[in-house]
């Protein structure tokens, strides 16, 4: 997950509000329901000591959503009155909750927002292809190709006089499988999509598919339908959950094969939180892996000003020459400090736990 659009949240010193709400459920009641829960998620952050004026800054963006038909829902992070950043979710919380924190409770956004891919379906006939985006919001048509026209269909002869013929129709699926693999590359980089599924006949989608950069080549999912039909949103669905599943087991992989010391002794990657607080400090992480459930996400932390101080131990960060310090979850505190150096983040819940960092905290490293 790129973690770039949380910088807002870093501009600021905190405490901060954290609301996780779900707007999936629609019923007739569904205003008075959802006034009743910003009344109560106010009055909760307000009861862990959250300011007035946050409070009602909470209250009023949860009251906007009385009428919205946003599919999930949605998260929103406010301080000092005012509400930073409330990104749209791309599945549902388990349950409503609020948090008051010295940092923003980002964790949440790792599963509920971060693992929906963005999708490009591409329709691809011998004559050219149509390009779909699907979001969580919905689908949009991005472009569409139109190849050369003939010759395109095969004679159904065996005479050697059509030899000339049928090298002329596969010159012609050969020219319109590259148009189309360089239509779709750009639209990949125009939308960003995680996750490019071809559709159309085993031929042409192969043929589109041999021709895209190799770099696209995990991304890429082909569907079993034929020419002309369309993807059913639970067709795009499962496509998803096994781009979410095959992403976290690669990075998985990648990290079991760094944990072990290499040829000068060193590893590739850390597990546990001291080992993540001396590698964020030293700005060492390239991605972080966390498995929410685990219990060293929400384990005791100290962070001072800046992202990069942070410490096992509250001790460690006046040692450091920081004089002032707050306790945070582990899970918070490494997030904060990957969004400063640039560095990702992936869920690994997917996962089976055996395979997973130990106590569900990990970190492939820029170096050794």
């Amino acid at each position: 997950m790129d973690l770039a659009f949380l910088n807002p949240l870093y501009e600021h010193p905190g405490p901060w509000a954290s609301v996780y709400v779900d707007t999936s459920r629609h019923t007739e009641d569904t205003p008075h329901e959802r006034h009743l829960t910003a009344r109560a998620l106010s009055r909760d952050l307000a009861g862990q000591g959250a300011d007035d004026a946050t409070c009602r800054a909470v209250r009023g963006a949860l009251e906007e959503l009385e009428h919205s038909s946003e599919p999930h829902g949605r998260a929103i992070f406010a301080r000092a009155g005012d509400v930073v950043l409330d990104p749209p979710l791309a599945r549902a919380p388990l349950r409503d909750s609020a948090h008051w924190a010295p940092l923003p409770h980002t964790a949440p956004l790792l599963e509920l927002a971060g693992e929906d891919p963005v999708c490009v379906v591409a329709y691809v006939d011998r004559r050219g292809a149509a390009f779909e985006l699907r979001t969580a919001l919905g689908r949009q048509d991005v472009g569409a190709v139109t190849g050369r026209q003939h010759p395109v269909h095969r004679t159904s002869t065996v005479d050697w006089s059509e030899r000339h013929f049928q090298l002329k129709v596969e010159n012609t699926w050969e020219h319109n499988a590259a148009e189309i693999a360089d239509a779709l590359t750009v639209c990949q980089e125009e939308t960003r999509a995680d996750l490019l599924i071809l559709v159309g006949d085993d031929r042409e989608r192969r043929s589109v598919h041999d021709r895209l950069p190799r770099r696209l080549h995990d991304l890429v999912v082909e569907a079993p339908h034929g020419t002309g039909s369309r993807l059913l949103d639970e067709d795009v669905e499962r496509a998803r959950e096994e781009h979410v599943r095959q992403r976290a087991a690669r990075e998985l992989e990648r990290f079991l094969a760094a944990r072990e010391p290499g040829s000068e002794g060193r590893a590739g990657a850390v597990e546990g939180v001291p080992a993540l607080v001396e590698a964020a400090r030293e700005h060492r992480i390239d991605e972080l892996l966390i498995r929410p459930d685990g219990p060293d996400a929400h384990r005791e932390v100290w962070i001072g000003e800046d992202p990069d101080q942070v410490a096992v131990r509250r001790t460690d960060l006046k040692i450091l020459g920081e004089q002032h310090s707050w306790p945070a979850r582990a899970d918070d505190a490494l997030i904060r400090c990957a969004v400063a150096t640039g560095a990702g983040a992936l869920s690994v819940t997917p996962a089976p736990e055996a395979q997973t960092p130990a106590g569900g905290l990990g970190a492939l490293l820029r170096w050794p």
